[in-house]
């Protein structure tokens, strides 16, 4: 099993900045594809970027294209999502995941798919 442990939340205006972090620990050896979810009250956990230990191939939700980057530290135990010129619907507990194994751009959009979840950490974004 993967430990993850979430951290970067907190609360910011409109377009500002925030950048999440997402540590793995445990059995990190072997390949492992990660990916930020975020959820507010009321709805489902949606995806928001995710990052394929093949090759390092990235997908994002289309509200935050251009805006958030998701990336992962040479170690691959870090992963890490720099969000920029925030919105107030950014707004949610963003939580991190873990998959061993490759993903593709399509797949990693399923949060059924993964096995390993952080605790969350919240982002709130004042307008």
């Amino acid at each position: 099993q993967v430990h993850l442990e979430e951290s970067g939340g907190g609360l910011v205006q409109a377009g500002g900045s925030l950048r999440l972090a997402c540590a793995a620990s445990g059995r990190t050896g072997g390949p492992i594809s990660m990916a930020w979810f975020r959820q507010v009250p009321g709805n489902e956990r949606q995806f928001v970027a995710g990052i394929s230990w093949l090759r390092e191939s990235t997908a994002y939700t289309d509200s935050v294209k251009e805006r958030f980057t998701i990336s992962r530290d040479a170690a691959k135990s870090t992963v890490f999502l720099q969000m920029n010129s925030l919105k107030p619907e950014d707004t949610g507990l963003y939580y991190c995941a873990a998959l061993r194994g490759a993903t593709t751009a399509q797949s990693m959009r399923d949060k059924r798919i993964y096995r390993d979840w952080g605790q969350g950490t919240q982002v709130t974004v004042s307008s």
